[in-house]
């Protein structure tokens, strides 16, 4: 294995707290929202921030199959994270649903796209056999 980069993040305070990167580019106060409890401030909770870099990762990953497979697209893919803050008798866990738009394909095309970037993307990798992740292909209209 070879290690590309790293990144450090530091949180402070948890839910309610503040949370930086080393490089100073993200430095965000964070709110518990009302439906867990919290005052829902004006901060971020760390759903939205896990649910902005697994759609940005997932849709990385489609482009860049799309581009191996030589599919052109008219324009970028985008993907839309909903994270679920579940509970049930054992506690605390988290859902994920990837609805996925990719411009200019047919569904067989489309779903066969989003199946093998669920198997390359770092973050699916990550949450695989953690979280249940549901993938929607979403269509023209």
């Amino acid at each position: 294995m070879t290690t590309l980069y790293e990144e450090i993040s530091t949180a402070i305070g948890g839910r309610t707290g503040q949370a930086s990167t080393e490089d100073g580019k993200i430095n965000v106060n964070l709110s518990k929202p009302k439906a867990a409890g919290g005052d829902g401030g004006d901060g971020v909770n760390p759903e939205q921030l896990f649910g902005c870099a697994y759609a940005a990762c997932f849709s990385g990953a489609l482009e860049l199959l799309a581009s191996k497979k030589r599919i052109e697209l008219p324009s970028p893919v985008s993907v839309t994270a909903t994270i679920g803050f579940c509970k049930d008798d054992d506690g605390a866990f988290l859902e994920a649903t990837l609805d996925c738009y990719i411009p200019g394909v047919d569904v067989k095309t489309g779903e066969n796209l989003i199946n093998m970037a669920h198997e390359i993307c770092p973050f699916s990798k990550a949450t695989r056999d953690n979280i249940t992740v549901t993938l929607n292909l979403m269509l023209d209209e």
